[in-house]
């Protein structure tokens, strides 16, 4: 309505310089108005992106209040306007109210319209604040919701980090713990396999003691077995484990090949050439058995090597084996069979040549003697015994010859020297 009346005197007139800086001041009030209204909008739009974006919370709400201090000291300024502006016209209305009175009503009438647009504009800026205000802690009521709803997740790789600190630390603790306790040393050890030798042998060589670990027997168990090895009774042992504590041990005894035999003594040959040093029982004896006349280490050992070659029916049938040394052959062997054959074999071919017992033996008839010294020949042990007799009696005839010459020529020497004597 002020902007009515003011035109209507105005119309055909030229307007006052009063007029003039009033149209550019409700001009530039427009203009603020359009501006503030685009800041509104402004605003709106970046509410929507919070609402969107709730990671940019914190940088939308110091906006916000950055803009509401912005716009309160624009409010200020513009009011210090005002009154710069109201006071200037106090005074051009007290110049121009001696010239023209119809200029003083206008006035009049203009600072009032003025006066209410101010009290509008006014009341529509602290009602956009209010406004603002409500929107900002309905925000941040909403946001504060979002927070305590969702959670931030923690990313896999850090999880995946934290396991495999925790677990090994954990293992370790636990394996310490164990350590500590009685539970550590807990053993239960079963030999088997053992003939000749017993548990209490086994265990003393294999050097376990009863405080030792249960997890280090465990790790050791390979050396523990090679251990048992020093007893010379022992061909091979193993060591399994069997969870919780449970251990056996396995092991293979050297067999017994013959027996050494010194008076009523008999000494166990074993298939590794050892000969033991203790006599067994004669109770303990079996049926059949191989005796050796001899107990040289060197030739027991390479006798045991050299019977590994021969068949074990060979073997059995063997009653003893006693050295026959001759001027050609020193290590010749006499063995005598369970049916009373005879066979001489060098101890370095035993191997080689007794196998060939087994073809000539079914072409004797009678107690025979093979020679495989020299090549290979049988003979009757008969007839041997003859010539052997016949040998015998021819030494011993030699002998006597010997013996009675020896006789002739010493009377013969003692009736010189009785001469020679009595010639003098």
């Amino acid at each position: 309505m002020s902007k009515d009346k003011k035109q209507e005197p105005t119309q055909g007139k030229e307007l006052s310089e009063w007029q003039k800086r009033n149209q550019e001041y409700l001009q530039k009030k427009a203009e603020e108005e359009a501006q503030l209204a685009k800041e509104k909008a402004q605003a709106d739009t970046n509410k929507k992106e919070v609402a969107k974006a709730p990671e940019e919370e914190t940088t939308l709400s110091e906006w916000q209040k950055q803009n509401r201090e912005y716009l309160r000291k624009k409010a200020e300024e513009e009011t210090e306007e005002e009154q710069e502006s109201d006071l200037s016209e106090d005074t051009e209305e007290e110049d121009d109210s001696d010239s023209n009175p119809e200029e003083q009503k206008e006035s009049a009438e203009d600072q009032s319209s003025l006066e209410n647009e101010e009290e509008t504009a006014e009341t529509e800026q602290v009602e956009e604040e209010d406004e603002k205000s409500e929107e900002t802690k309905v925000e941040e009521k909403r946001t504060k919701s979002k927070e305590k709803i969702v959670k931030p997740s923690i990313p896999s790789v850090h999880i995946w980090r934290a396991v495999t600190i925790l677990i090994p630390s954990l293992l370790v603790l636990f394996f310490s713990i164990y350590l500590l306790t009685p539970y550590s040393t807990l053993k239960n050890i079963e030999v088997t396999g053992t003939v000749e030798t017993n548990a209490d042998q086994i265990k003393e060589a294999s050097g376990i003691r009863d405080s030792d670990y249960t997890f280090g027997l465990l790790l050791n168990k390979d050396k523990h077995a090679e251990m048992i090895k020093s007893n010379h009774w022992i061909e091979s042992a193993s060591i399994h484990y069997q969870f919780p504590t449970n251990f056996t041990i396995q092991v293979k005894e050297y067999g017994i090949i013959a027996y050494y035999v010194s008076g009523e003594d008999h000494y166990p040959i074993l298939s590794s050439g050892t000969v033991e040093t203790s006599p067994v029982s004669l109770v303990s004896l079996p049926e059949t058995y191989m005796s050796v006349l001899f107990n040289d280490e060197q030739q027991v050992k390479t006798l045991i090597e050299q019977l590994a070659e021969v068949s074990p029916e060979i073997k059995q049938a063997i009653k003893t084996i006693e050295l026959a040394p001759t001027s050609v052959t020193n290590d010749l062997l006499k063995i005598t069979m369970n049916d009373t054959d005879e066979v001489l074999v060098p101890l370095s071919e035993l191997g080689k040549k007794l196998p060939y017992y087994s073809k000539i033996k079914p072409q004797l008839t009678v107690p025979s003697g093979i020679d495989m010294e020299v090549g290979i020949y049988s003979y009757s042990l008969a007839d041997k015994a003859l010539e052997d007799e016949r040998i015998k009696a021819k030494e011993e005839e030699k002998k006597k010859l010997e013996e009675e010459k020896k006789k002739q020529e010493e009377q013969g020497n003692q009736n010189q020297t009785t001469q020679q004597s009595q010639s003098r």
